[in-house]
């Protein structure tokens, strides 16, 4: 037999603790970000990341930007993100074969921009980015709760907080799974129901725009020129967030090594899902719907409290897109499951030793009561979702990634690659910066509805 590779050799010195990006491994990587998975958990682990329930906004979008644009935005965003993350993939193997295996996005910036970028930029936009997507999912879950309760029981009185809670009950068993890894059957069937509710949801659309309860299709686009300016705006932010991830290293550090080549196969498998859901249910729910297209497209199904689709799709749609948010949370937590286990595990001792379960038993449970609690007091959290669109999936995926490889690989000023990299991070930052200033106008114009554990 041959001598083993350095990624073999790198893959043996993070199991024993070792050391990866010149400090020694902690026990957020150790336990959380255990490198055992293949190129298909991979792929599982991207698809619940990035296919999830904000796909059903796709329509809202459209309705700002038109059938024209909003196909173009639509490709756009699939093509340069799947660029982007490949671009960070590469990036992540590169340093695996040179002896220094980035495993979070943060090593990954202290190594190419330095750590002051780590620590006051690139981390908190991430922890910012994931801890906001978990609380967006759990207030999408209890919405989707309370929407099959009120299909149940027409009129009922219980409120949207109480679902909120008991979604986030549910939330904190998931949670205690150990590691990312642990979450590759989780995410199987993630795959899976996104699938499903996507299904239903163009289902819906169809039956409803070809019977005689057809809602009228007015496909203009409505308000001033000022109006319609920052409603492009936020059509992209909406957009960014559907196409966001934001975990890239993360989930690329759940391969087991060598990593070469296993994140492409995963992005593919990833974005043949991507393609078959956002095109469907965009173009099905705004050809349905026109520009009275809801921020969520489950609620232009129902009218005065009434489903207008049959009952069992409703049904169905509602509870599939509740069981996959359940995983896109989960999926979500990782990044500060991570810094938890850093910060109170001891990587000396072993991962089940109660010296680390029952810290890591009250830091989870005390991270999800934290963000159910933020999702109950603003269940208007979609204009600040719109914010942190702009503000962090922006950069992290559309501007960074090629910011990092044109740093590492050096390719030529005169050549192609270089200049394109380059134009995606200046056009992307400049939207990025107009997307904010669209989503906080949006925030001062809504704060008149806003009011704490309100039941929408």
């Amino acid at each position: 037999m041959g001598a083993p590779s350095r990624e073999e050799e790198e893959a043996k010195k993070m199991e024993a603790g070792g050391d990866t990006v010149g400090q020694k491994l902690d026990a957020g990587a150790l336990f959380v970000l255990q490198s055992k998975g293949s190129w298909l958990h991979c792929g599982y682990h991207l698809t619940t990341s990035i296919v999830a329930p904000p796909l059903l906004s796709l329509p809202f979008a459209f309705a700002a930007l038109g059938w024209s644009a909003g196909m173009v935005c639509l490709v756009v965003g699939a093509a340069v993100t799947f660029y982007s993350y490949n671009l960070l993939s590469r990036v992540l193997e590169h340093h695996a074969q040179q002896g220094r295996r980035q495993l979070r996005f943060r090593d990954m910036a202290a190594d190419i921009l330095g750590p002051g970028w780590a620590r006051y930029y690139i981390g908190p936009i991430q922890f910012m980015v994931c801890f906001g997507a978990v609380v967006a999912s759990t207030l999408l879950a209890g919405q989707s709760m309370k929407a099959i309760y009120l299909i149940a029981s027409p009129g009922g009185a219980i409120k949207l907080y109480v679902f909120v809670a008991i979604f986030g009950v549910f939330l904190v068993i998931l949670a205690q799974l150990p590691s990312f890894h642990s979450l590759r059957h989780v995410n199987l069937v993630s795959l899976l129901l996104c699938l499903s509710y996507s299904l239903c949801a163009v289902a819906g659309c169809v039956y409803l725009g070809t019977s005689d309860r057809a809602p009228p299709k007015d496909y203009s686009i409505v308000g001033d020129t000022h109006a319609r300016v920052y409603g492009v705006f936020n059509a992209l932010a909406v957009i960014a967030t559907t196409y966001g991830n934001g975990i890239i290293p993360e989930i690329q550090a759940t391969v087991a090594a060598p990593v070469t080549g296993k994140m492409f196969k995963g992005l593919c498998l990833c974005y043949a899902v991507v393609v078959t859901t956002f095109f469907s249910v965009a173009t099905a729910g705004y050809w349905a719907f026109g520009n009275a297209a809801q921020g969520l497209l489950l609620n232009n199904f129902m009218v005065d409290g009434r489903p207008v689709i049959p009952v069992w799709l409703l049904l169905m749609a509602e509870l599939f897109t509740l069981v996959q948010l359940s995983a896109t949370a989960t999926v979500y937590l990782q990044p500060t499951n991570e810094v938890l286990e850093g910060l109170l595990s001891d990587p000396k001792a072993g991962q089940y030793a109660a010296r680390n379960v029952v810290p890591r038993l009250v830091s989870r449970t005390l991270a999800v009561a934290f963000g159910t609690t933020i999702a109950a007091m603003i269940p208007f959290f979609g204009d600040m979702n719109a914010l942190i669109g702009a503000f962090g999936f922006m950069p992290l995926d559309f501007a960074v990634p090629a910011l990092f490889y044109n740093l590492t690989f050096k390719p030529s000023k005169k050549g192609f690659v270089f200049w394109l990299n380059t134009a995606i991070a200046v056009v992307f930052s400049a939207v990025a910066i107009v997307a904010s200033v669209a989503a906080v106008r949006q925030i001062v114009l809504d704060a008149g509805t806003y009011k704490l554990f309100a039941n929408v």
